[in-house]
């Protein structure tokens, strides 16, 4: 099974400005995600970027990278550009990793692919795992999937839901014995004439509270296919001190392998 991936990798970031540059243990962390792609069985591999500074480094490790617009809002947006710059077929599958993911675990990479080449009625494909504390649950920046019986999302929130009437309302309160919560992992695979579609849709509104954007999905009417990941997918960065907990799992080899 072909597919490609697409790695967008934003200089400046709100949080951590110059992110894709910042060293881990003598490498970029751009070449550590590179890497790991590379590690997935993708046929090709774009690191997509609207710096020159992050276009020579990556040319230097030896990664095939498209300088993009700087006006995108969105790693979709980006690789939408892509798509057209690289001429990349409608029904080709493309995933879209995240430059700040340096312990992404190849083996998932291959498997969000996998399960969209299975699934030719469903446009697009990600990834859950279990959440085992409360806390996380209701932790904003932990984004909660639903899921029905088919696997298919019924919805994203940075909210605790469903909410636990019966053990929410506890002090402290606890997570219910009948409900199994799930984390959303922001890996995305997808065919190429999807991603098209998806950026030439206005942004809806529940997108705009949860900033999330892929409620544009279900807002409408397509459906997301969830997976259960093989493995845990390992940290990613937002801030400074990701960064260092990224730097010290990768220094004592304790990363997320599966």
């Amino acid at each position: 099974m072909a597919f490609t991936v697409i790695i967008p990798a934003r200089f400046e970031s709100s949080r951590l400005s110059g992110k894709p540059l910042m060293d881990i243990h003598g490498k970029p962390m751009i070449e550590w995600t590179w890497r790991q792609a590379q590690k997935s069985g993708a046929s090709r591999i774009i690191i997509a970027t609207e710096s020159l500074a992050v276009q020579a480094v990556c040319q230097a490790f030896g990664a095939e990278v498209c300088l993009t617009g700087a006006h995108h809002q969105s790693g979709t947006e980006r690789i939408a550009e892509v798509i057209d710059l690289a001429k990349l077929g409608g029904d080709e599958i493309i995933v879209n990793v995240q430059g700040d993911e340096p312990m992404l675990p190849p083996e998932l990479i291959h498997q969000v692919a996998d399960g969209l080449a299975a699934h030719p009625e469903i446009s697009m494909a990600t990834l859950c795992e279990p959440i085992n504390d409360v806390e996380t649950v209701f932790n904003p920046n932990s984004v909660k999937v639903s899921v029905d019986f088919a696997r298919r999302a019924i919805s994203f929130s940075r909210a605790p839901l469903p909410w636990s009437r019966d053990t929410f309302n506890t002090q402290p309160p606890v997570l219910p014995s009948n409900w199994a919560y799930k984390r959303h992992i922001g890996l995305y695979a997808y065919r190429a004439a999807f991603v098209k579609q998806y950026v030439a849709w206005p942004e809806c509104a529940l997108e705009q509270v949860e900033k999330l954007e892929q409620l544009r999905v279900l807002w409408h009417g397509e459906k997301i296919l969830v997976l259960d990941a093989l493995c845990h997918a390992g940290v990613g960065v937002d801030t400074q001190a990701d960064l260092d907990k990224v730097r010290a799992l990768m220094a004592n080899k304790t990363g997320a392998v599966c």
